[in-house]
């Protein structure tokens, strides 16, 4: 799956980021194992099916590392999403092994003015078929009218 980059200043605040550009080479330590702890707080909070979970964080390059076990590639696939789109976090590198492999999705930036219903019709031609964008994402999308810049979509074949 590889490096997947994302807007370091987009997403959730699940940690203090301004304090880890303070901080002595000791406290970074702590910071970084903080920002873990909370990342794979969030991530099991999604209720994915994940096993094995652990998660590294790299203050000093915005760098998450997550490994474990995924029961699917869309479960895999939201284990990234919720590590990206963390604000302070600029790209993950999802290490994980996948129980029952299925081709990759592709993903989608969202910019100022995006839609699901325009991101679907991008996709898919139709855009009455954002519902399948808004699955795609649960549950770290809560609502399909909830999107914001910055934040990175699954877009799963149909």
């Amino acid at each position: 799956m590889g490096l997947f980059s994302f807007i370091k200043e987009a997403g959730e605040k699940l940690f203090g980021g301004s304090d880890a550009h303070a901080a002595t080479p000791a406290s970074q330590d702590d910071l970084n194992a903080k920002a873990a702890q909370a990342i794979a707080t969030y991530i099991n909070t999604q209720n994915l099916g994940v096993s094995d979970l652990k998660v590294q964080f790299d203050g000093s390059q915005g760098k998450v590392t997550v490994q474990g076990t995924a029961p699917t590639q869309a479960a895999k696939e939201k284990v990234t999403l919720c590590c990206g789109n963390v604000a302070n976090v600029q790209s993950v590198d999802n290490q994980m092994t996948v129980t029952n492999p299925e081709p990759e999705a592709q993903y989608h930036d969202v910019v100022r003015g995006d839609t699901l219903s325009a991101i679907a019709k991008k996709y898919y031609g139709d855009a009455n078929k954002y519902p399948a964008i808004f699955e795609a994402n649960k549950p770290m999308l809560t609502s399909p009218d909830k999107i914001y810049p910055g934040q990175k979509l699954r877009i799963p074949a149909l």
